[in-house]
């Protein structure tokens, strides 16, 4: 591990528990190192975040896992994203504020549109009220910024284990 103090806390409501983590462009799709067989495709992931560099890392590091990750950098570019029918997305990584809409926004759009993939929501903003308002909205993870990268793969890798 990091080391050093544990500055905040993880938040599910779905019987993982509560848990203390170490704190620590345009829209495009990367394929995982294992990117899985025609019947068993790697999982996809998208990664929305308007903070270039944190949004590069998580995709880098979630593609070095074997995942296939779609990335956004704006809400607009998600749901581009989104309305396409080729692949499936099964797990979003959202930030909460983005230039042109919250990722509470986004979640929104993306169940109506019929996706029921669990979400986390990355947040520099973690007060009760928002973590109240991602819960209700079915957010399964809040997870506060910053975070250590390999605990967020920890996480993913819980709620979209990679497939072989």
């Amino acid at each position: 591990m990091h080391g050093g103090s544990r500055p905040w806390t993880h938040h599910t409501p779905h019987g993982l528990g509560d848990s203390v983590i170490p704190g620590a462009i345009s829209a495009e799709v990367r394929g995982g190192n294992s990117p899985g067989t025609a019947k068993n495709p790697a999982p996809r992931i998208l990664v929305v975040d308007d903070e270039a560099l944190l949004r590069w890392s998580i995709v880098e590091m979630l593609t070095t896992a074997g995942y296939a990750v779609a990335e956004a950098g704006t809400a607009r570019e998600a749901r581009r994203v989104l309305d396409r029918d080729d692949e499936p997305i099964d797990a979003l990584l959202l930030d909460f504020r983005l230039p042109d809409a919250t990722g509470l926004d986004l979640l929104e759009a993306a169940r109506r549109r019929g996706f029921t993939c669990p979400a986390i929501l990355m947040t520099a903003y973690g007060s009760p009220e928002t973590i109240e308002l991602a819960m209700a909205a079915g957010v399964r993870e809040v997870v506060a910024k910053p975070f250590d990268l390999i605990d967020l793969l920890q996480l993913v890798e819980t709620l979209v284990p990679p497939r072989a």
